[in-house]
């Protein structure tokens, strides 16, 4: 609960407040920065998005549905929400009122809990496909139940986004506190502050963040230990010379697929990697944060807050650019359709086999 705020507070506020001022070099140097993140992650999806509607390929492939509704998600966030939160920090101010304030804060909200939810999904389908037996992946992973996985990712952020941030839910008990944090007396400037009470910090950072990252690293975990399993399975069959030859395919590569199924977890490994760093700093302290009186330096938020934002300029990198028939499909896109350049490297004759559990790929690559 927030308390009469007494002369030093205040104070302490308007330094807080003033320290948002950058010197020009400083704007410069970090308008280019955020500029150039920004541009990145927009290509990036937009990329991924025009991947799928190009080649039809991609589309039979129920993975890849999450994967394009993830890089639309990703590329609003680039679009909608990181352009104001730039502007807001870069000109240490917020010049677009308080309705709109609430707005931008609600997609902030919407966008990047969308984004996570959609990291959640593309977990569980792989466990699916891979973990399971082809029979259990086609039962689970149905089109109406594709369907209705993308629709929750979509809706579930809403119930923690406009809902309670319009109708100031958040704010129940600290009102006084975001309306000092509001308005600076020293500069004359308002800013967009979005401060939270115990109770929506609480619920917002299970639905957005601790309940998929735990579901998340339950299916990983299933997934690399089948692909290691999988891996010391090969090794023992081509120590022993004893291996069938569709393991080692026409060349008795047994070496080329064991690497494959080691290299597939180790990819899990970098995937669980970036979003935990990217996203725990953030909901770690916004939990944290109302425990200890909004004691948290407004830099620390902000750094937070858009490493989180790099996540969704990531995700095109560690769900796409690391996925085989997507990088064939990007290279045919930047290659203006000519096959020539799609032929060579790792999409040639010489590599003509992929690990697979239960006929599905293992690799994602």
């Amino acid at each position: 609960m927030a308390t009469e705020s007494d002369p030093t507070e205040n104070s302490i506020n308007e330094e807080v407040n003033a320290e948002h001022i950058l010197n020009h070099a400083e704007r410069i140097i970090l308008s280019i920065f955020l500029a150039t993140l920004i541009i990145m992650t927009v290509l990036g999806n937009l990329l991924v998005m025009v991947a799928l509607c190009k080649d039809r390929h991609l589309r039979k492939k129920k993975t890849n549905y999450f994967i394009v509704s993830l890089a639309f998600a990703d590329l609003l966030v680039a679009l909608v929400v990181m352009p104001f939160a730039a502007i807001e920090l870069t000109a240490g101010s917020w010049r677009y009122g308080e309705t709109f304030c609430l707005i931008r804060t609600s997609l902030d909200v919407l966008l990047t809990t969308a984004s996570i939810l959609h990291l959640c999904c593309i977990a569980l389908d792989r466990y699916y496909a891979i973990c399971c037996q082809p029979l259990v992946y086609r039962n689970k992973m149905t089109p109406i139940r594709v369907a209705l996985m993308l629709g929750g990712c979509w809706i579930i952020p809403s119930f923690i986004s406009f809902l309670p941030i319009m109708q100031s839910w958040n704010a129940i008990g600290i009102e006084d506190l975001i309306e000092e944090r509001k308005f600076s007396s020293t500069t004359n400037e308002t800013y967009c502050v979005f401060l939270v009470n115990r109770p929506y910090a609480l619920i917002c950072s299970a639905v957005a963040f601790y309940v998929p990252l735990g579901l998340m690293v339950l299916a990983y975990q299933r997934i690399y230990v089948t692909a290691m399993e999988h891996a010391r399975q090969i090794g023992t069959l081509q120590r022993a010379g004893s291996a069938p030859e569709h393991y080692f395919g026409p060349d008795h590569q047994g070496s080329s697929r064991m690497k494959i199924e080691t290299k597939a977890a180790k990819t899990l490994a970098v995937i669980m990697g970036c979003f935990c760093l990217c996203w725990a700093p953030f909901f770690v302290t916004n939990v944290v944060d109302p425990f200890i009186q909004y004691s948290v330096p407004w830099q620390m938020w902000t750094a937070w807050l858009w490493l989180g934002y790099i996540n969704s300029g990531l995700n095109p990198f560690l769900y796409a650019f690391l996925n085989r028939a997507f990088r064939r499909a990007f290279l045919m896109i930047l290659c203006c359709g000519d096959e020539r350049y799609t032929r060579h490297g790792s999409f040639g004759p010489s590599r003509p086999y992929s690990g697979s559990v239960n006929g599905t790929s293992i690799a994602l690559r």
